[in-house]
């Protein structure tokens, strides 16, 4: 029984996801949220000695979350057998999806010249650490070791402590963000021209962009971003504050929600203070502002506070531990943990996909598939036989 799904933006698309750990199948997932018939390639159990470390545990949260709504093929792409079938789904489909280093395409005959004369209307999508050419082309590429090259760790952290890593995978998911950005342009363009193309997506390009204002300050006016903790660079009053009990974030950034967080704490002092006429005074003077702000927050809670200013039309907002988001009345509002089953009765809780389409929305439709779930079912569309299949089985190449 095929996995089904209804009718959306995408349903006419076939994916081929070659793709492992994050960033190529965070840009596979949007796809296949949106609708795409994706066919997951991977290798059959005790292929690949690096199987764990992409796949640990298939049932587990993060390997639902991420490729949920997919089908499993696995094909032994050190056989010719399983080349063979792969050419043949490749040449019925609309996208491939693959992070291999850049030599591995070419060895298998998979880069892009050759999967054009396969499939003119092809869309390669090829996701690397650094690049399909130059100098680091052929380093692997971890979100970590990117998150270092790319400036991001450089100003994360406390003034003086150290470059610190940001507590999720930056660069691994924004590239797959990216790289989806790259497919859905190239399918636009595809309907004016008839032709498929080459995307390409790295880690190290990516988070160089995701550093955004920091990155062009520094191009620009030569301004070299620090440290800052949780204080903004660029604006002020904006940063963590203390309440009676606990702290929350504060957004006063601009002269309007300076004047109206001055208007709702009572503190027109502030307003006529000249070390205060202006943004670039308030970043200079951050040290005096934050501690006359902290010594009215400290006397009211979190809650009281997140409410007055928020009322005063000030952003403001509590700092929430994982359980305390996911039990806030927006989230929940917003659908954004919701459950997907197997057709074994088996749930799993994932994260909803975040892009709303009024008419055509995504839809949550299957948790991640089995190993190889799907091998009999995609075989047989493109005419293998029950015989054939088995013999194919036996000889290790699916």
């Amino acid at each position: 029984m095929s996995m089904t799904t209804a009718p959306a933006a995408l349903s006419n698309l076939r994916v081929i996801d070659l793709s492992r750990v994050r960033a190529g199948p965070t840009c596979v997932r949007i796809l296949a949220d949106f609708g795409a018939d994706v066919i997951r390639v991977e290798p059959p159990e005790g292929v690949d000695p690096n199987d764990a470390m992409f796949a640990a545990n298939r049932h587990g949260g993060d390997f639902q979350n991420l490729n949920r709504n997919k089908r499993s093929l696995t094909l032994n792409l050190k056989r010719p057998g399983g080349l063979e079938i792969l050419r043949t789904l490749l040449s019925t489909a609309d996208v491939v999806v693959e992070n291999w280093r850049p030599d591995v395409k070419r060895r298998l005959g998979l880069d892009y010249e050759q999967l054009q004369a396969i499939n003119p209307r092809i869309i390669l999508a090829s996701i690397s650490g650094f690049g399909q050419d130059g100098p680091y082309a052929d380093r692997p590429g971890f979100d970590q070791i990117v998150q270092g090259m790319g400036g991001l760790m450089s100003v994360t952290g406390l003034p003086g402590q150290g470059p610190v890593r940001a507590g999720l995978a930056v660069a691994d998911s924004s590239t797959g963000i990216y790289a989806a950005v790259g497919v859905l342009l190239a399918l636009f363009e595809r309907e004016r021209s008839g032709r498929g193309q080459w995307v390409q997506a790295s880690l190290l390009h990516t988070q160089i962009a995701m550093m955004d204002f920091q990155a062009a300050r520094y191009l620009n006016e030569g301004d070299v971003p620090v440290q800052v903790g949780n204080d903004h660079p660029t604006s002020s009053p904006m940063g963590l504050f203390r309440a009676a009990d606990g702290v929350f974030n504060l957004g006063a950034s601009g002269e309007g929600n300076w004047h109206r967080l001055c208007a709702a704490l009572g503190m027109p002092a502030l307003v006529a203070d000249p070390d205060y006429a202006h943004e670039g005074l308030r970043v200079k003077n951050r040290s005096r502002l934050n501690h006359e702000l902290g010594e009215v927050f400290a006397t009211r809670s979190v809650s009281h506070w997140v409410d007055v200013l928020n009322a005063a039309g000030v952003p403001a907002g509590p700092v929430y531990s994982m359980p305390q988001v996911f039990t806030d009345p927006q989230v929940r509002h917003l659908g954004v943990a919701q459950q997907v089953q197997a057709r074994d009765g088996r749930t799993a809780t994932v994260l909803s996909q975040p892009i709303h389409l009024a008419r055509t929305p995504a839809v949550l439709a299957a948790t991640a598939p089995d190993r190889g779930e799907h091998t009999q079912e995609i075989l047989r569309r493109i005419g293998y036989d029950d015989a054939a299949i088995n013999r194919l089985r036996a000889e290790g190449v699916v």
